[in-house]
């Protein structure tokens, strides 16, 4: 997580009570405009989801989850946002759950206030200003037990932390840092994770069906089927930086997107690096069948005034025909989308980009198409940072008609980092940063 908005001021929302599914009520933002238009691309709505505990939240779906939720709310429903058949709703799904660092002795440590929320799929429905939980599905693992957000294995994840840094917790190899989400053909849905990286089935109640990891990953202690399916090379992602974007082709295959560069050889060449990697994966088989290098315009392009390339991210890829793809290229503060086309000739699965001994690894080539690496090619549709009311930290889009996107903001429950996160007595200082839903209106067809 990064740093967001430290200090800003806690915005009043209102609340009800008696949701559906016992989970909360229907949550209004009062007074939320239409922004002004910006070019050729405008906003043309949006909604905001106000205040639901997450205590209460999460012990409706799985009782006794979580004892204290010192004080933060339902949020982070902003990892990814799919279309659920009904106009005006989606499907969306929360990361693994309030997280942030707090250094100690010049060290940073990662903490999780609230170690048992259970990551859920949430279903929500776009009314007015409003955003409505309208239900919500909590991940389970064979047993029915929670899945949990905490990392997986000591030698890989970072170590859990309670919310004030204070005191380790205990790694949970069922855990589950979920962000993009599909429906799934036999009704229930993909996701995908960041800790394995992982693509992982679930049913349609959230039981994990199976959890698809790099070769060689060697998870042990899930409750639920684990499968070496992945490539390798992907046991080099960047911390904190797995999978992050999914789609899902017309024919059914899935399309997923690392977050970041690899780390390949190591952290500097994949932090200075613009370079990251597409993975298509057919259901049907099983297996990953194809795999593209896509590179990062500069992070100054993407960012005016950003000059950290590693700030560069893909959160969102969206399937817009049988073999393309909107892309999201993003910062914490700014975002582009581009349109590329998946082709054969564009594959490198198998070649010598995924063999972790080729030097320079691709993620050190300066200029990979020059060097031969069929990068694919792309074509900018949007700069979200160019249009008037897109906040920063887009992490879901989704497709609503020919010209017209959603998107969703991640506001990480509220979080910010550092030590001032919380108060005296325990409880979070909210950031004020809300969870909202925009739709904009492009100026040409899809």
């Amino acid at each position: 997580m990064s740093p967001h908005a430290a200090g800003r001021r806690r915005v009043a929302r209102s609340v009800t009570t008696g949701l559906p599914l016992a989970l909360a009520a229907v949550l209004v933002a009062a007074g939320t405009a239409t922004a002004a238009p910006s070019g050729d691309t405008r906003v043309v709505r949006t909604a905001t989801l106000g205040e639901i505990p997450l205590g209460a939240f999460s012990n409706a779906l799985l009782p006794g989850s979580v004892a204290d939720d010192h004080g933060v709310e339902l949020g982070g429903i902003g990892s990814d946002i799919y279309p659920a058949g009904r106009e005006g709703e989606y499907w969306t799904v929360t990361d693994r759950g309030p997280n942030g660092q707090i250094k100690v002795d010049g060290k940073k440590r990662r903490t999780f206030p609230v170690p048992g929320f259970d990551p859920a799929i949430v279903r929500i429905r776009v009314s007015g200003h409003t955003v409505e939980v309208l239900d919500a599905i909590p991940l389970t693992t064979s047993s029915g037990k929670a899945v949990t957000g905490l990392p997986n294995q000591r030698s890989r994840d970072e170590a859990p932390y309670t919310y004030d840094a204070g005191t380790p917790l205990s790694y949970d190899p069922n855990g589950l840092d979920t962000e993009g989400i599909v429906r799934a053909g036999d009704g229930g849905f993909w996701l995908v994770d960041e800790y394995g990286p992982s693509l992982v089935h679930v049913s349609a109640r959230g039981r994990v069906l199976a959890r698809y990891v790099p070769k060689g990953l060697a998870l042990t202690g899930a409750d639920y089927p684990v499968v070496e399916a992945l490539p390798s090379i992907l046991l080099h992602r960047r911390t904190n930086s797995g999978f992050e974007g999914l789609a899902q082709l017309p024919g059914g295959d899935l399309v997923m997107a690392l977050q970041s560069p690899l780390s390949l050889p190591d952290a500097d060449a994949g932090d200075a690096s613009r370079t990251t990697r597409l993975l298509r994966f057919s259901p049907r088989e099983k297996a990953v069948t194809a795999e593209y290098a896509y590179r990062f315009d500069p992070v100054g392009v993407v960012d005016p005034g950003e000059a950290d390339t590693s700030e560069l991210k893909i959160s969102s890829v969206v399937a817009v025909g049988r073999d393309r793809l909107l892309v999201e290229e993003r910062t914490d503060r700014a975002a582009r989308l581009q349109l590329v086309r998946l082709r054969d000739r564009s594959d490198i699965l198998g070649g010598p980009w995924d063999d972790d001994t080729t030097s320079p690894s691709l993620e050190q080539l300066e200029d990979p198409a020059a060097a031969g690496v069929p990068v694919l090619s792309k074509r900018l549709v949007v700069d979200l940072g160019e249009v008037a009311g897109v906040p920063g930290k887009i992490e879901g889009v989704a497709r609503v008609d020919h010209d017209t996107l959603a998107l969703v903001n991640d506001n990480d429950f509220g979080m910010t980092d550092g030590a001032d996160a919380f108060d005296a007595r325990g409880r979070l200082v909210d950031s004020g940063i809300e969870t909202t839903v925009m739709y904009v209106r492009l100026p040409r067809k899809l």
